[in-house]
């Protein structure tokens, strides 16, 4: 344990990030928090350190006033007591972040929308004060103990809305085209993160990664052309995320209101629980006393089959409902799973 000439109490690490570690904390004012420590590394000579430092302290200083139910709330932020380290006082998020979510597979649409709405209120409010978030990824939105999802990690949170986005930083599969062509940043580069996020959240970890890097991609445009989609995702889903990764951010919608504004209608319904596995994709729902299920089987990258059928909640026989009728190619599997979804 240590202590800090502010009362902070600082216990057991909760999680790391490029910019510091993340640490579980009793505060005197606020009760649970999270802290967060900027330490001072090898690198930083004294010049460098202090420069560093001067600029964290004000960053946190000037997101302590962003207050808002969706941005994860800093309490305070002090100097550690050998003033080697930064040491930012945060809101505890009970909920965890979306990306142990998205590690576990995909999400359904409900819950998708429902933290996509909660992210784009608190981007508009930072995006009000003029400063633009450049962290957006699952694991820097976190939810609270009431499921409300909140945008937390602000190690590149800028008030300068002309600097680059931070590839150092680890941000390569978020970073939109224009960064990766040193043109100006904007409200919009913040967009196009939080559209890939949304893909991310609902294909989850093994359908993402079988995908080609999107760093070797995204710099050369039409990115948004290559992204491969799991077949129940509808298309108001597919052609809103499309619209904000298009390449060009005037194509793009142009502030969080505009984008809570297509996403208002995307549809929730039905809600499919998604398990994907490297072989087997498979689909379950609830509709009335029957439980419908559709699998997958990826045999081979040519050789494909699925089927869909209900079985009774209580009593009764299975039902046939749709399939391949066999083995074919995954244009047509993937094909005919869209038309029964879509159905």
């Amino acid at each position: 344990m240590a202590d800090y000439v502010s009362g902070l109490t600082v216990g057991a690490k909760i999680g790391n990030g490029h910019f510091g570690e993340v640490f579980h904390g009793l505060d005197p004012a606020h009760g649970n928090v999270a802290v967060k420590i900027l330490s001072r590394e090898a690198h930083h000579d004294d010049a460098r350190w202090q420069l560093y430092k001067g600029g964290s302290l004000n960053e946190a200083q000037h997101l302590s006033k962003a207050t808002h139910r969706n941005v994860v709330q800093v309490h305070h932020v002090v100097e550690g007591d050998n003033g080697d380290s930064v040491v930012i006082c945060m809101e505890y998020c009970a909920g965890g972040s979306l990306q142990k979510k998205f590690e576990t597979g995909p999400m359904t649409l409900r819950t998708v929308k429902k933290a996509a709405t909660d992210v784009l209120q608190g981007l508009g409010v930072l995006h009000s004060r003029g400063m633009l978030h450049r962290d957006i990824k699952p694991a820097n939105i976190l939810l609270d103990g009431q499921g409300v999802a909140k945008l937390a990690d602000f190690g590149l949170v800028t008030d300068d809305l002309l600097l680059g986005y931070g590839s150092q930083a680890g941000y390569c599969d978020h970073i939109a085209y224009e960064c990766w062509h040193n043109e100006p940043t904007s409200a919009k580069s913040d967009i196009w993160a939080l559209g890939m996020t949304l893909f991310r959240l609902l294909h989850g970890k093994v359908w993402y990664e079988e995908a080609p890097n999107p760093q070797s991609l995204i710099e050369h445009g039409g990115f948004v052309e290559t992204l491969k989609w799991l077949p129940h995702i509808p298309k108001q889903w597919r052609t809103v995320i499309r619209k904000m990764l298009h390449d060009n951010p005037a194509s793009r919608y142009q502030n969080a209101s505009q984008a809570m504004s297509g996403l208002a209608a995307l549809p929730i319904d039905p809600q499919w629980a998604v398990e994907v596995t490297p072989d087997i994709i498979k689909w379950q729902r609830v509709k009335g006393q029957r439980r419908i299920t559709v699998h997958w089987e990826r045999i081979s990258p040519r050789k494909h089959q699925w089927r869909a059928w209900s079985d009774p909640i209580a009593n009764g026989r299975s039902m046939s409902l749709d399939g391949s009728g066999g083995v074919v190619a995954q244009s047509q599997a993937i094909s005919g799973l869209r038309a029964f979804f879509d159905a």
